[in-house]
């Protein structure tokens, strides 16, 4: 069971304004995202380590001689400061059995995990025989930041395993849910640059802002390779909607750039403009007290309406994205698409004043449409350290020995 194991959670993330432009120097806002996912760390089998991904169907174990083995391989090409090579890659594939091209999100995982656990006990100790099971409320492949949610998980327990960072546990066992201010800031900077290391292993060449909101949560705005978290920022609650129309982020991104260099004098007004959103909303959130008064949501439903038209303007809407305005706006709520648009996913805010009846309505209204709908909040702590008994039923069930 989960109670006699450790508990590490981290956030999904959602970008609130700056989707596009942002790769063009403007300002993004980043929130950690209500859906989180879980990992337990629990003493494991003499001599072995185990992990278990039943949401992408992974069950692997390795012999702990054998991977010291592989480390000593490896040697300098663990070294944390530069990105994993393509070398280092291949030889985690040939030792996991994972054919050269695969890229599903379960090899990427196995190899996101092996790397992370031969780099980090290269640089603190051998990690101790472990099970790791990890478990998640996100999709994978939703531009909600899943795989950067995984990596911060799997970066605290290991790190955690090899005693790098600290475990302020009481007798094993806390009161609540434990948030990320029991690790100093070197520790919780310590997570973040393993994590973004993870992120390396499945990415490639990410910006950090996933990995970073997996860490730290609440909100942060990223511009021009730079991270500043936000000051006080307050939850607010939204519907997540996957419309599960597939897209390629490669493409919408390409097309932005054509329409910049075809209409310069039209478009960059537009990514101006999406900046101009940006600070403002930054400027309202950190306005806003922990308990946010009614007079708030009005500006913030019509920066999404507002940032919603200049993001089809700059070709980046879809049919489905435009059906899940037109339903949420039926209810008197306000949307917007959210990541890199073309289908995928798209948020809505709910005011404290909306009705559970009005939400409800507004769900079997979009699961009608064939999307996936999630009632859930922004701004949520990011990495953090869980007593059983402040789990869900859930996922004290899915974290459980099967």
């Amino acid at each position: 069971m989960a109670e006699r194991g450790l508990v590490v959670s981290a956030p999904g993330k959602v970008i609130l304004h700056g989707e596009h432009a942002v790769v063009h120097g403007k300002a993004a806002l980043a929130v950690a995202l209500g859906l989180r996912t879980f990992l337990c760390l629990r003493p494991g089998g003499e001599g072995r380590l185990r992990v278990r991904l039943p949401g992408v169907g992974v069950l692997r174990s390795w012999e702990r001689p054998g991977l010291s083995a592989l480390r000593e391989r490896l040697g300098a090409d663990l070294d944390e400061s530069k990105p994993p090579s393509a070398e280092l890659l291949e030889a985690l594939k040939e030792f996991a059995g994972i054919p050269a091209e695969a890229s599903g999100p379960d090899s990427l995982a196995i190899l996101a995990f092996l790397y992370m656990c031969l780099a980090i006990s290269a640089k603190y100790g051998d990690v101790p025989s472990v099970d790791i099971v990890v478990w998640s409320e996100l999709p994978t492949g939703a531009g909600l930041g899943s795989s950067a949610a995984y990596a911060v998980c799997l970066a605290a327990a290991l790190l955690h395993a090899c005693g790098a960072i600290s475990c302020p546990l009481k007798d094993g066992e806390i009161t609540a849910s434990w948030r990320a201010e029991g690790w100093t800031e070197e520790e919780m900077t310590l997570i973040n640059s393993w994590a973004f290391q993870g992120e390396r292993v499945i990415h490639g060449n990410p910006s950090g802002v996933d990995n970073a909101v997996g860490t730290w949560g609440g909100a942060l705005r990223y511009q021009s390779g730079k991270i500043k978290a936000l000051k006080r920022v307050p939850t607010l609650r939204i519907l997540l909607t996957n419309t599960k129309v597939p897209r390629s982020t490669k493409v919408l991104v390409a097309g932005v750039k054509e329409k910049i260099l075809k209409f310069p004098a039209i478009m960059n007004p537009v990514l101006d403009s999406i900046d101009a959103i940006s600070q403002e909303c930054q400027s309202v959130l950190e306005a806003m007290p922990a308990n946010p008064s009614p007079e708030h949501y009005p500006v913030l439903e019509e920066l999404f309406d507002i940032n919603q038209h200049h993001l089809n303007v700059i070709g980046v809407g879809h049919p489905s994205l435009d059906r899940l305005c037109r339903v949420t706006a039926s209810h008197g709520l306000h949307s917007k698409l959210t990541g890199a648009g073309g289908g995928g996913c798209g948020i809505t805010l709910l005011r404290p004043d909306t009705t559970p009846q009005a939400v409800e309505a507004a769900k079997r209204d979009l699961c009608a449409c064939g999307f996936e709908c999630w009632e859930t909040d922004i701004g949520a702590p990011g990495v953090t350290l869980h007593s059983s008994s402040s789990l869900k039923a859930q996922v004290l069930h899915e974290l459980s020995e099967s």
